[in-house]
Protein backbone atom coordinates (compact mmCIF):
# COMPACT_ATOMS: atom_id res chain seq x y z
CA UNK A 1 0.00 0.00 0.00
CA UNK A 2 1.02 3.47 -0.40
CA UNK A 3 2.37 6.27 1.72
CA UNK A 4 0.57 9.06 2.74
CA UNK A 5 2.15 12.50 3.42
CA UNK A 6 0.36 16.04 4.03
CA UNK A 7 2.43 19.14 3.67
CA UNK A 8 1.23 21.95 5.58
CA UNK A 9 2.36 25.40 5.50
CA UNK A 10 1.71 27.15 9.12
CA UNK A 11 2.63 31.05 9.81
CA UNK A 12 3.19 31.28 13.52
CA UNK A 13 3.01 34.80 15.53
CA UNK A 14 6.19 36.31 17.44
CA UNK A 15 6.54 34.91 20.68
CA UNK A 16 4.74 31.69 19.54
CA UNK A 17 7.55 30.22 17.62
CA UNK A 18 9.55 28.49 20.85
CA UNK A 19 6.36 26.94 21.77
CA UNK A 20 4.94 25.87 18.36
CA UNK A 21 8.51 24.16 17.26
CA UNK A 22 8.51 22.84 20.83
CA UNK A 23 5.05 20.95 20.67
CA UNK A 24 5.94 19.80 17.15
CA UNK A 25 8.91 17.90 17.95
CA UNK A 26 7.62 16.70 21.21
CA UNK A 27 4.30 15.25 18.44
CA UNK A 28 6.96 14.06 15.97
CA UNK A 29 8.69 12.02 18.88
CA UNK A 30 5.03 10.56 19.43
CA UNK A 31 4.13 9.34 16.44
CA UNK A 32 7.42 8.05 15.45
CA UNK A 33 6.25 5.00 17.72
CA UNK A 34 3.57 4.65 15.86
CA UNK A 35 6.06 4.66 12.47
CA UNK A 36 4.52 7.94 11.05
CA UNK A 37 7.20 10.70 10.80
CA UNK A 38 6.76 14.45 11.17
CA UNK A 39 9.38 16.83 9.75
CA UNK A 40 9.77 20.33 10.69
CA UNK A 41 11.19 23.15 8.04
CA UNK A 42 11.41 26.95 8.32
CA UNK A 43 11.98 29.33 6.12
CA UNK A 44 15.00 31.35 7.21
CA UNK A 45 14.03 34.54 4.64
CA UNK A 46 10.36 34.69 6.21
CA UNK A 47 9.77 34.91 10.06
CA UNK A 48 7.44 32.60 11.32
CA UNK A 49 7.08 30.70 8.16
CA UNK A 50 7.09 27.09 8.42
CA UNK A 51 6.75 23.73 6.43
CA UNK A 52 5.15 20.35 8.67
CA UNK A 53 5.09 17.35 6.37
CA UNK A 54 3.27 14.63 8.44
CA UNK A 55 3.96 11.01 6.80
CA UNK A 56 2.43 7.40 7.31
CA UNK A 57 2.16 4.20 6.16
CA UNK A 58 -1.39 4.35 5.60
CA UNK A 59 -3.97 6.71 5.22
CA UNK A 60 -6.22 5.69 8.30
CA UNK A 61 -2.57 5.91 9.77
CA UNK A 62 -2.05 9.37 9.33
CA UNK A 63 -2.06 12.13 11.85
CA UNK A 64 -5.05 13.64 10.55
CA UNK A 65 -7.27 10.43 10.47
CA UNK A 66 -5.59 7.91 13.53
CA UNK A 67 -7.01 7.38 16.85
CA UNK A 68 -4.90 10.04 18.89
CA UNK A 69 -3.93 9.67 22.43
CA UNK A 70 -5.12 12.55 24.93
CA UNK A 71 -1.80 14.14 24.91
CA UNK A 72 -1.76 14.22 21.18
CA UNK A 73 -5.08 15.61 21.04
CA UNK A 74 -3.85 18.18 23.52
CA UNK A 75 -0.90 19.07 21.71
CA UNK A 76 -2.65 19.59 17.94
CA UNK A 77 -5.08 21.84 20.03
CA UNK A 78 -2.48 23.87 20.66
CA UNK A 79 -0.87 24.10 17.60
CA UNK A 80 -3.92 25.12 16.11
CA UNK A 81 -4.47 28.15 18.47
CA UNK A 82 -1.01 29.35 18.55
CA UNK A 83 -0.25 29.01 14.64
CA UNK A 84 -2.40 29.70 11.29
CA UNK A 85 -2.97 27.21 9.03
CA UNK A 86 -3.25 26.98 5.00
CA UNK A 87 -6.07 26.06 3.86
CA UNK A 88 -4.79 23.20 2.10
CA UNK A 89 -2.89 22.07 5.15
CA UNK A 90 -4.56 18.81 5.56
CA UNK A 91 -4.96 17.40 1.87
CA UNK A 92 -3.25 13.98 1.99
CA UNK A 93 -0.91 13.32 -0.87
CA UNK A 94 -0.46 9.45 -2.07
CA UNK A 95 2.89 8.03 -3.14
CA UNK A 96 3.15 6.84 -6.57
CA UNK A 97 4.88 4.06 -6.79
CA UNK A 98 7.38 3.03 -9.43
CA UNK A 99 5.97 1.60 -12.38
CA UNK A 100 8.54 -0.61 -14.36
CA UNK A 101 7.95 -1.58 -18.15
CA UNK A 102 9.08 -4.95 -18.85
CA UNK A 103 11.84 -5.08 -21.25
CA UNK A 104 10.74 -6.86 -24.57
CA UNK A 105 13.04 -10.01 -24.74
CA UNK A 106 15.77 -9.77 -27.33
CA UNK A 107 15.02 -11.83 -30.69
Amino acid sequence: MARVLAISRVTVAPGHEAEYVRTVHQLAELARGRAQNLWLYRNPAAAGSYIEFSESRTEMAHRIRASRTELEQRLERRLREIAEYAPDAWDLWTEVPDVRIPEAPET
